[in-house]
C-alpha cells in the first residue's frame, strides 16, 4: 500500500483505504472517491495540489489531505 501522494504521474491505482474523521470521509466520498475506485495520477508536483482522474472526473486534492488516502498500484 502507498499513500496517494506517492504515486508518479501516469500511474494507476485502486483506493484501498481512506483515513480521517467523519467530515473528511464525507467530503472525499461526495467528490467521487471511495474504496475500490480506480484513479490515475495526472499531476503530483510539490507544493501544488494533487490532480487525479477518477470516475470520469478530474479531481484536485489538498496535498496534506491526500496522504490519508491509501492506494494499491495496478
Amino acid at each position: 500500500m502507498k499513500k496517494l501522494t506517492e504515486l508518479s504521474e501516469g500511474q494507476k491505482a485502486k483506493i484501498v483505504a481512506i483515513n480521517g474523521d467523519k467530515r473528511y470521509l464525507t467530503r472525499v466520498t461526495s467528490i467521487g472517491l471511495s474504496i475500490g475506485c480506480e484513479v490515475e495520477m495526472l499531476q503530483n508536483v510539490k507544493p501544488s495540489p494533487v490532480l487525479v482522474y477518477g470516475r470520469d472526473t478530474m479531481i484536485a486534492l489538498n496535498r496534506n489531505e491526500s496522504t490519508q488516502i491509501m492506494v494499491e498500484v495496478i
